[in-house]
């Protein structure tokens, strides 16, 4: 009998690595350069969206810097008044454009699929073309700051100032289709997470049991979806009153300036929830793995994530409380700025109560949670006041502000994001980051944060003005900017001792098994890294944590091996619908991104680019999508251990 079994166990083991063997075949990408410009590994194209956003904070970090050496006392001449604006318009625009709703959705792409028990996400193709074109947009920024020719009014180019008439040249136009650029890549990328969770979950991951990063990834991408047309919509009205003569920010000829800050809002507020709601699921993650413990109130976190959803679409006039506004309608927008507080609040009750009833670990991901608990609720403070009219008239355009959106927007999602990249780690790399170095990396960050802005609130209620490059002795500002650059420099040293971990732990790291910190959701049932076809047998669930309910886990036979496929399910009961072919690799997304991004270049000096871009686009596109002959479909699904 022990014979038999020995031959049976062998013969299980030989058969499981020639099915891995198999399946690695299949999924692989072509070696060599070929393979980096045509892969649709959703692993690989996160980890180039991280990596690019990693040298842009870097990069905005320094002109932050700049800026905050420039007011460190009255009077200097580090910086001129023309190199503050452009300092302070990359800046801007960088990190509201092109770090913080990209890197959001980067660790969707990463996760999402493994978090799913897939192999893919729902259109591989479509993330890679999303990368090429984000990428698109980040050159076309750098490269004309590099020439000379910077976007400098600021990361919202308000009209009539960015209009043709007082802003000669194309600063104004690349900071547009910039816009573009970032945008159309976001929709792009959304669209591929909402399908992917919506339509591809396991058998048994109802909506009910969907983890809760799973809920706030597909609100922000819904809410990413509805809120983008307006800001496309509006730089594009902006190009062509600046390129064609319209007329619909020109009073003279009957536009209206406030048109513009209507749309830009429209999609501007809401986009500060499209950055904090994916935020809520990392925070969610990390406290349930480190308290031991599903949270406390998830269904009523799930609605507290889409009553945000909902209610960031209704609160986008209180960044116009100063524009001469109609009483009642400041009133309203004032009662919905304060309505939003109720859900975030609720949220962070339920995680502190999680904690307080679980066995909490105090490792380095749960303490950038707490982290994140002190600084957002301070930030969130800060925008009650704000939300009020009468209060906002006063402070408004003061360093109050940018304080008060600095504590929300570092605070709410850098914070869980850092706290995140730690969490996920091991499972990306297959090693730990050093627990000494991540603490002294969060003292830092969080120390020189606290001590670089909060007393520039301090600041705006002594009057000191936003967007000013210098100022007098006499008005007694100097002692509190020198405490915040001060502050900012230790921020932006926490963060090089942060990225020199990740680096340094790549190759001295503790190695980490499939589950180092016995998390509860499907990507920890993956090996560390995951292989390119990331699970051999698609899994199921059985609760919110299957890893801690299902020991065994169960596992779906019929998913295929020889050819790349994955498994199409029922949106409301996730039952099992159909298997579906997962496209391979293809430089189709690279071709189409390149098109699109001549064309939008192009746009920028002839409105004839648009035109003559239609035909490339189009040829482009048709290969991408030219039909492949199917076969058909053979073989049963069935779950078994």
């Amino acid at each position: 009998m022990i014979a038999i079994f020995r031959r049976t166990r062998h013969r299980e083991e030989r058969h499981a690595t020639e099915r891995s063997e198999r399946l690695a075949q299949t999924w692989a990408d072509a070696p060599g350069l070929w393979g980096f410009l045509t892969t649709v590994d959703h692993k690989r194209i996160a980890a180039r969206y991280i990596m690019t956003v990693v040298v842009l904070m870097f990069a905005a970090g320094m002109l932050a810097l700049h800026m905050r050496l420039q007011l460190a006392w009255p009077g200097l001449t580090i910086l001129g008044p023309q190199l503050y604006n452009e300092s302070f318009s990359l800046h801007g625009s960088t990190m509201l454009f092109l770090v913080s709703v990209p890197v959001m959705e980067a660790m969707a792409i990463w996760l999402v699929p493994l978090m799913l028990g897939q192999r893919a996400l729902a259109f591989p193709r479509l993330a890679a073309f999303s990368f090429w074109l984000y990428l698109g947009g980040v050159l076309m920024l750098w490269i004309a700051h590099a020439f000379g020719i910077t976007p400098d009014l600021g990361w919202f180019e308000y009209p009539p100032l960015s209009g043709p008439a007082y802003s000669p040249g194309h600063r104004a136009d690349i900071w547009a289709q910039m816009i573009t650029f970032t945008e159309v890549a976001a929709l792009a990328a959304s669209v591929n997470i909402a399908a992917t969770i919506l339509k591809m979950r396991p058998p048994g991951m109802t909506l009910a049991r969907m983890p809760l990063f799973l809920w706030a990834m597909l609100v922000s991408s819904l809410m990413t979806i509805f809120s983008m047309p307006a800001v496309m919509l509006v730089t594009s009205m902006l190009i062509a009153d600046r390129l064609v003569s319209t007329a619909f920010f020109a009073p003279a000829a009957g536009g209206d300036p406030l048109l513009f800050q209507h749309l830009f809002w429209f999609f501007g507020h809401p986009e500060v929830y499209i950055i904090f709601v994916p935020a809520v699921g990392f925070v969610t993650a990390i406290v349930e793995t480190f308290s031991r413990r599903t949270v406390v109130g998830h269904m009523a976190m799930v609605l507290s994530v889409m009553a945000i959803g909902v209610l960031a679409f209704g609160l986008w006039v209180h960044h116009m409380f100063a524009v001469g506004l109609p009483k009642l309608g400041n009133s309203f927008y004032t009662a919905a700025s304060m309505a939003i507080a109720l859900p975030a609040g609720l949220q962070i009750f339920c995680w502190i109560a999680t904690i307080w009833s679980g066995r909490p670990r105090f490792r380095t991901p749960l303490l950038w949670v707490t982290g994140f608990l002190v600084t957002f609720v301070m930030g969130g403070l800060s925008g009650i006041m704000t939300a009020s009219a009468p209060l906002d008239l006063q402070i408004t355009d003061t360093y109050f502000v940018v304080a008060h959106f600095h504590y929300v927007l570092v605070g709410g999602a850098i914070f869980p994001l850092l706290g995140a990249f730690a969490y996920w780690y091991p499972k990306a790399t297959g090693r730990l980051m050093s627990e000494r170095w991540g603490m002294i990396a969060f003292g830092l960050i969080v120390g020189g944060f606290n001590l670089g802005f909060f007393p520039m609130h301090i600041l705006g209620l002594m009057g000191m003005p936003r967007r000013i490059y210098t100022y007098e002795v006499s008005l007694g500002w100097g002692p509190l900017n020198l405490v915040a650059t001060v502050g900012s420099a230790i921020a932006i040293l926490g963060a090089l001792v942060f990225v020199a971990n990740a680096l340094l732990s790549l190759w001295r790291g503790a190695f980490a098994g499939p589950d180092p910190w016995e998390g509860a959701t499907l990507e920890w049932a993956a090996s560390s890294p995951p292989p390119s076809y990331n699970f051999e047998h698609t899994p199921t669930v059985d609760s919110l944590a299957p890893l801690w309910s299902m020991k065994p886990l169960k596992v779906l036979d019929g998913i295929g091996v020889e050819r790349r496929e994955v498994l199409v399910s029922s949106i409301a009961d996730a039952e099992p619908e159909y298997r579906q072919d997962s496209v391979p690799p293809s430089i189709w997304p690279l071709v189409s991104a390149l098109a699109v991004s001549a064309m939008f270049v192009g746009s920028i000096y002839t409105p004839w680019a648009i035109v003559a871009g239609t035909l490339p686009i189009a040829i482009a596109l048709t290969v991408w999508f030219w039909p492949r002959r199917e076969r058909a479909e053979g073989g049963l699904l069935g779950v078994r251990r």
